[in-house]
């Protein structure tokens, strides 16, 4: 070797390293590519997102428990949102380069689509790996901690409120009745409480208002009650005893909650790795065994497809010449939503037992992928190919037909049979 001539760098490194045309691609994937991870988390978040508040009101729970639970369905929303981001991310880029004339100067030049497909799989392996992170690690532990708070929720350990005008049970000894309630719970109007303390009788007390107070104690809250009356019963008695008040406080045991159940008692709830342990398992109860070999293979999958979602973005971002319809844009979102579908229901009937757990995913996921390879092949390869063309020229004849089944109205001036 020559003194002073530079180290020959590896192939690994030569890949990596990236020139202006390849940061030119990037700049135009990485935009719309964030934009719609981003849009499609908040879209499919909303959609729960009234549900989770009529829940949260008709259990008496506080509003902020609502962003929680919308915290722990988000990894859940993500598992989605990343195809859909990769995808869309690569087919904009590469429609505006289409449509701009970019992408035929390109290949004048002599760079092959191959060649520009070199960026496109730099984001799919990363998008991969954080997919791998959600689905595999992130997305079991959130599940859990949703119906954490749910079943919290649901048993008031989280501070729910009394529903107006119902009986309602605080502690194994007091009963609570509140007619009115004012500023979120904070303020109660037309009080009934009856205590039964161990020492034995009875305590009755009506107020006109009151509120409820926190101690130093987490298992005992203070009702501050004013403006009532308080009757004492016991037997010692030779009659009740009878108070009026202006304000009184009565201290209230709460109930002890029933902690919830260990995670890992469903499959959403395992880990990656442990949903592998699991299946693998002879000692694991067979249902439970094929549900978990199931959820291993659909997980593995929505990480695998990655590496078609490149090719498939590619296929549908050129649209046919003289044409900028965004048809690409609605199959792509159609064909990806279709197959993640296909695989949801795929593997809740493999993990019935209705079909084989393994199989039955990845047979639709080959199917798939020969689709997309299909598709960029004939964009690649076959000259004068184009996969959108084809459905375009089917949508038209359909239109035709639709438009030929249609009647036509008369006109003004035809002569009217007698």
């Amino acid at each position: 070797m020559r003194t002073g001539a530079p180290a020959p760098t590896s192939l690994p490194a030569r890949m990596l390293k990236l020139t202006r045309f390849d940061r030119y691609i990037a700049r135009r994937i990485i935009v719309p590519l964030v934009g719609t991870v981003a849009v499609a988390a908040m879209l499919l978040v909303l959609d729960r997102m009234l549900r989770l508040f009529d829940f949260v009101v008709r259990e008496g729970g506080p509003v902020w428990v609502v962003w929680r639970l919308l915290g722990n369905l988000l990894p859940e929303y993500l598992g989605l949102g990343v195809p859909i981001g990769l995808l869309l991310g690569i087919l904009l880029a590469f429609r505006k380069l289409a449509i701009n004339s970019e992408l035929d100067a390109l290949r004048a030049a002599g760079i092959s689509y191959d060649r520009m497909l070199r960026v496109p799989y730099m984001f799919a392996a990363l998008m991969a790996f954080i997919n791998l992170l959600i689905v595999g690690y992130i997305q079991p532990v959130a599940r859990y901690s949703y119906e954490q708070l749910r079943y919290e929720l649901r048993s008031g350990a989280l501070g729910a409120s009394v529903k107006v005008g119902e009986f309602a049970q605080l502690g194994p000894r007091t009963t609570l009745r509140v007619e009115r309630a004012e500023d979120n719970g904070r303020e109660l109007y037309g009080i009934f409480v009856r205590a039964e303390p161990k020492s034995g009788g009875a305590i009755t007390i009506t107020a006109a208002r009151g509120a409820f107070l926190a101690t130093d104690d987490p298992d005992t809250i203070q009702l501050r009650l004013r403006e009532g009356s308080l009757v004492q019963e016991n037997p010692r008695y030779s009659a009740p005893r009878v108070l009026t008040f202006q304000e009184h406080s009565l201290p209230i045991s709460l109930p002890k909650m029933e902690g919830f159940r260990a995670r890992g008692q469903r499959e959403l709830e395992l880990t990656l790795p442990e949903l592998v342990r699991t299946g693998g398992d002879r000692a694991t109860p067979a249902a439970f065994r094929v549900e978990t070999i199931a959820a291993t293979q659909r997980r593995i999958i929505q990480v695998v497809v990655m590496a078609v979602l490149p090719l498939l973005a590619v296929a549908l971002a050129v649209p046919p010449k003289r044409s900028s319809s965004g048809l690409g844009i609605m199959l792509g979102i159609v064909m990806l939503v279709g197959f993640h579908k296909v695989s949801e229901y795929t593997e809740r009937v493999g993990g019935a037992g209705r079909l084989d757990p393994v199989w039955g995913q990845w047979v639709p996921f080959l199917l798939f992928c020969a689709l997309c390879v299909w598709m960029y092949r004939t964009l690649a390869y076959k000259p004068g190919g184009q996969p959108l063309g084809a459905v375009e020229r089917w949508l038209e004849r359909a239109q035709k037909r639709a438009a030929a089944l249609i009647p036509r109205p008369a006109p003004a001036d035809a002569p009217v049979a007698a």
